[in-house]
């Protein structure tokens, strides 16, 4: 028998999907409108045609993959899949531990088994018809086994040390499960760099040369120690162009995409090392990381109110509450809160994205700026007019048009 909080469970997830649907449907008309004056000349008429199919192509792919996983979802729901997955994991063994990495072990597993055509065909034919896949099947596999194997250990681990927390400390294991998880992002954000990115890609320091002399000098200018530039082999994948920024103090690091170097001039390139510093300079890194902690902590505090809940596990077919059927109902409720937060994080990552332009632009040229800005999109064929909803819900970093007239206040006079 379905009870109240299985109904809201049930609305939550049909109104997130039914959200998703009609801000991509508002994206997808609001495209192809004649392109404002400042972006003209970004794409002659024939990439634009191409960037508007390429924008169709994966309007129609989540559509079609986000119906399927909604299908698999409420199956799961109205057939007590959640309740069987639970009971064969009861049946192997006692220990709470041992169930809820069981549970979440066969979940994942059908999970990824059943998206995975959906990864193939994203890969070998969307990206591969629009020129941008380079991805072997054999990488292709191995990253698939690799990061299998990353959340095993990684996400079972925590999960299991989350568990034996909550054994030893009951109602307040929140407190001492968000001081070990907070410890854990500080290092995984430290030397991400130095022990992930390694299994996948490959990372050599920026060779001597003009780009990285330029680099260099930049860096000096602005009082901005910088020793750790390193170039990845993004072209291994794709051929879209990328750069980001990691780590803190002497762990600190900029990465830039191989395929980045190829498209974009010295000047360029160092207007988007630019940009990357001024995320350092005005805090923006530890900033995001402080609300990443944060939320994390108001997450673990509310889940510490409904984890023994037995209107929580009855939700979802299960008689006696554990761990880990609190833990997929309470996910799937906390969705309209995950939402909120999610709008104000966008927000803010959109305005630090304006004032890490603004140091680029007062610090290096606001020209060169715009020249990058406008080639990495015309290489990643993004798109230059993107409904203003859709920005507000998805985007982290604030559209084209938007950053080019902003940029443009700081032209020197």
């Amino acid at each position: 028998m379905f009870t109240t909080l299985f109904y809201i469970i049930l609305f939550i997830i049909l109104a997130d999907f039914a959200l998703d649907r009609y801000l991509d449907r508002l994206n997808i008309r609001y495209a192809g409108k004649e392109l404002p004056a400042l972006l003209k000349g970004i794409f002659d008429e024939e990439k634009y045609a191409k960037q508007q199919a390429y924008l169709r192509a994966n309007h129609i792919f989540g559509l079609w993959s986000s119906a399927f996983n909604l299908l698999i979802l409420l199956g799961m729901m109205l057939l007590s899949g959640f309740s069987l997955v639970n009971s064969v994991a009861g049946s192997l063994t006692p220990h709470p531990i041992g169930q809820a990495l069981i549970f979440f072990g066969m979940i994942m597993l059908a999970a990824g088994l059943l998206n995975l055509p959906f990864s193939v065909y994203d890969t070998f034919v969307i990206e591969q018809k629009f020129g941008f896949n380079k991805t072997t099947p054999r990488t292709f596999v191995l990253d698939l086994i690799k990061s299998v194997a990353l959340s095993a250990i990684l996400g079972g681990g925590i999960l299991s040390l989350v568990i034996w927390i909550y054994g030893k400390t009951g109602s307040w294991f929140w407190l001492l499960a968000w001081g070990v998880v907070t410890l854990i992002s500080v290092f995984m954000s430290m030397f991400y760099s130095n022990l992930i990115v390694p299994l996948f890609n490959k990372q050599t320091p920026l060779p001597e040369g003009e780009l990285r002399s330029a680099i260099r000098d930049f860096a000096n200018r602005v009082g901005f120690k910088l020793d750790n530039i390193y170039v990845i082999n993004g072209s291994k994948r794709s051929s879209k162009g990328n750069a980001y920024f990691t780590g803190f103090g002497p762990k600190k690091r900029i990465v830039l995409f191989d395929t980045l170097i190829e498209e974009l001039s010295v000047n360029e390139l160092v207007a988007v090392l630019a940009h990357e510093i001024g995320h350092y300079k005005k805090k923006h890194v530890l900033l995001s990381l402080i609300i990443g902690i944060l939320q994390t902590g108001f997450l673990l505090f509310l889940f510490s109110l409904f984890v023994q809940s037995s209107a929580l596990s009855a939700a979802l077919g299960v008689g006696e509450p554990n761990f880990h059927i609190g833990m997929v109902a309470f996910g799937m409720l906390y969705s309209p809160v995950s939402l909120a937060t999610g709008l104000l994080i966008h927000s803010v990552s959109r305005k630090n994205e304006y004032a890490a332009d603004q140091f680029a632009a007062t610090y290096h040229d606001p020209e060169a700026l715009i020249s990058a800005l406008k080639k990495l999109s015309a290489q990643n064929l993004s798109n230059l007019t993107p409904h203003p909803l859709y920005v507000i819900f998805h985007y982290s970093h604030p559209p084209l048009l938007s950053r080019v007239e902003y940029i443009l206040q700081f032209r020197k006079k």
